[in-house]
Order: C-alpha cells, then structure tokens, then sequence
C-alpha cells in the first residue's frame, strides 16, 4: 500500500514525477524521447499495480507469511494480462483476496500425487511440476501478454512478451527435489519420542498415520510419489469461494482448451482460464507437437524432433515426450475426467476437502492448519474453542507447544481467527479435532516424536 501511495503521487504529481524522472534518466533527461518513454512507460505500470492493490489486496487478513495466493494468481492473471493493450488490464475480474493460506513448505514437494491447499493439482513428475511453477509465475511477477494469432498451432501466441524461463524452472524443480526437511536443533528426549511413535501410528483419530505417514502414491509416469489424502476435516471453507470465480477472457475468447474440442467462451472459471494459459505456453514452448483432433477429444502425436532436440538436457526430453500429462495439472470444468470443486450433497452439507501432506519437517512450519490459524502443535492438538483467538506471527519459536512463541520480536503480525460458527471467514481455526481427547502425557509424547520427523 505504501508503494502504491508513493507511485500514485508520482505518476499524477508534474513536480513529483520530474524530479523522480531526473533521478531515473540522469543524464539522458535532457532527451524528450526518453522522458516520453518514462512517463509512459510509468503510467501504465502504476495502472496495473493500482489496479491490483486498491481491488485484490486486503492486508488486513494477510500477514507474515500468509496471503491468498490462488486468489492472487486469478487477479494476476486474469485482472492484468489478458485485457485490450496497451494496458492490457480487465479491472472487474479482480477480486478481494480474501481467503488467506499459510506458505506451504517445500521440501518433499515433488513427490506429492497432488498439490495446492485444495488439492486440485495431480503433482510428481517433471511435467506436472512446471505447470504448477508456470501458473505461480504468472500469479506473482511474470510477465504474459496472449495474442490471437491465426498462423500459430494453437490459434494463439502465448510466447509473445511471456517472461516465463522454462528451463530455470526445470532446474529449480529439480533443487527442490533434492532439499530435504529440517533437523530439529534442539535436544530431543528420544525415550518420550518412542513412545509418541507409538501413538503416531495408531490407525484412526487418536492417531496421525492414515494420513500423515509415507504411504505410495500415484504414479506419474514411472515417478514415485507419496500419496497426499484430499479430505475434509472441517477447515476454513474460504478458499472454495475463490475456487468458484468466473471471470471475462478478454483476448484469450476463444482459445482452444487443450485436450478437448472446446473454446473458452465470454466468461469461464477463473481455473479455466489459468489452464489454458499456463498449457498453451508450455505446449507452445515444446512446440514439436500436432493436435489431432477426433471425436473424442483432442489428442497429442510427437512430431519430428526439433533442431535442438538434441541439446535439449533429459528432463526437457522427458517433457516433451510426455505433454498429454498437462490433461491433470489442473482441475477440469468440462469434458472427461472433469473436477467439481464445490460438491453440495443432498443434506445440503457441502464438502471443502484441502490435503494431508507427508509431515517430515512439521516442527519447522507453524502456523498449522491450511490458512495458518493455529499457532503451534500444542494448541492443534485442542478443540477449536480452545485454541488462541488472536496471536502473534513472527520468528521467535515454542520448544514446548513446538509452533510459535505466544511474544514475537522483530517483524511480526497479528492473527485473529473465528471459531467454528463461522467456518467461512478465511480465518476460522476451526476443525481438524483429531488427538484432541488423548490423555496429556501422550499429547507430550506425540509432541516430542514429532519433532524428530
């Protein structure tokens, strides 16, 4: 918000803007072109970055740490990339992000069959691990600007001023394969540790294994995974309203969707246009493809290799020969395999399922649950009514309730949740209530045992 302040007085004060101009061009502020340039150049982007702040950006539910990151890569995305240029901004599809989730950790994230808070993403393989970075790239500082473009394989140029480094984030993917969780650094009472083992692995709600352990997966081509249960535990149900958005498509109506006989119309769901944008660059970027298209669908043949095919490096390889995977990067509003994010049941009781991740590392990662609702181990392993109404987020740490200390210093910020009465809040610490009867000396025990994961 500061920023914008800041950039709004510049860009609409002639005084501010020219002595911000001198201290940009220097000596070139002598050259009218180049003055030209800036004040153009700075007029769209604090447009863009207003539009942005003032329509899709409540600080008051974020904090350190936490923000709506699908809601911001839906705004990012369809808000500021896809409408007429030169601004190429559609203001109305940008929503108030308003259903917060905490950073979710990185070590052993390849390896999950499926990712994101809402576990939509099939995950755990090179292919579906570049859509999941691609569509993050667009929702935070990547650079896409789609045109209609009638010579092009697809109907559309996704390349075209995209800012996207598919081979950086190749290489990346592969770092995060190789990053393991976090030694606890501090003593461990290892005989209390064995015996909270034994009620980690007790099978049911007094235990943790059905859906924390190290269990097989799906298999991703030939890839092994670890099996990552989407379930509903009574969370914070706020992300499902931003997984329901719909939003105009700007440029991009009537772009193929890929792996099906279908256009985007006028308006689709927000996730639709995320797929065909982040599918349609990828396709585009290993280009040596042909659609086919049949009566049951579109489907993908190998074309000749391409010139650099052989310098490409093996996981740009395996890519290429694997595109028809992108069909389960992400959910699908229509056609086979088709995904509702939303289930209402005949009770009229609806289902808001998030994952259960593998939790090797989970004493590094307060605040728990989804949205970060819930400051330490300890307090999760309390009935929601129990659990801290307000506390504070920052670095300093609880050995004891292992999560964070009740006093933070340094940068911090405050969280205030709802209880269960309102589970839609986007800060609700309601729900998971598993272990919460246990006796307190084997909340203790499984406290200790946790920390040694």
């Amino acid at each position: 918000m500061d920023i914008n302040t800041a950039t709004q007085t510049i860009a609409n004060d002639k005084a501010a803007f020219d002595a911000f101009a001198k201290e940009v061009l220097g000596t070139e502020y002598q050259d009218p072109n180049s003055l030209a340039w800036l004040e153009t150049a700075f007029g769209l982007w604090t447009q863009r970055f207003n539009a942005i702040v003032a329509n899709g950006v409540p600080h008051e539910n974020w904090g350190v740490g936490r923000l709506d990151a699908v809601g911001m890569i839906f705004n990012r995305l369809t808000g500021l990339d896809i409408g007429p240029p030169p601004s190429n901004l559609l203001v109305a599809n940008i929503k108030p992000a308003d259903a917060p989730v905490r950073y979710p950790f990185l070590w052993n994230a390849a390896i999950q069959d499926y990712t994101q808070w809402p576990g939509f993403a099939a995950n755990g393989s090179d292919l579906l691990g570049l859509a999941r970075n691609v569509g993050e790239v667009y929702g935070v500082f990547g650079e896409f600007a789609p045109k209609k473009e009638k010579w092009s394989l697809l109907g559309y140029d996704y390349l075209a001023g995209n800012s996207v480094n598919f081979s950086g984030l190749s290489t990346l993917e592969g770092l995060i394969k190789k990053m393991g969780p976090p030694k606890y650094p501090f003593p461990v009472d290892q005989a209390l540790a064995a015996q909270g083992a034994v009620v980690f692995n007790r099978t049911g709600n007094n235990g943790c294994a059905d859906c924390h352990s190290i269990q097989p997966g799906k298999s991703r081509l030939f890839n092994k995974t670890w099996r990552t249960p989407i379930l509903d535990v009574g969370t914070d149900s706020r992300q499902y309203d931003v997984m329901s958005w719909t939003a105009s498509t700007g440029v991009m109506q009537g772009a193929r969707i890929p792996f099906l006989n279908d256009k985007l119309g006028k308006t689709e769901p927000s996730i639709d246009i995320l797929t065909v944008a982040v599918a349609g660059s990828i396709l585009q970027h290993y280009g040596s493809i042909l659609l086919d298209t049949r009566e049951n669908g579109a489907s993908l043949k190998a074309a000749a290799p391409t010139a650099d095919a052989k310098t490409a490096s093996i996981p740009e390889l395996r890519l290429k020969n694997n595109l028809r995977e992108l069909k389960e990067a992400f959910p699908r509003s229509r056609g086979e395999g088709r995904t509702v994010m939303k289930k209402t049941a005949p009770d009229g009781s609806t289902a808001f399922k998030y994952e259960s991740r593998v939790i090797q590392g989970i004493w590094a990662t307060a605040p728990y649950l989804h949205n970060g609702s819930v400051p330490t181990l300890a307090d999760l392993l309390k009935p929601a009514a129990e659990r801290p109404a307000q506390f504070n987020v920052g670095r300093d740490y609880d050995i004891e309730k292992v999560g964070l200390a009740s006093s933070q210093s340094g940068v911090s910020s405050t969280t205030v949740t709802t209880g269960c009465e309102n589970r839609n809040s986007g800060n609700s610490r309601c729900g998971h209530e598993f272990g919460t009867t246990l006796p307190d000396a084997e909340k203790r025990a499984l406290l200790e045992y946790l920390k040694t994961l």
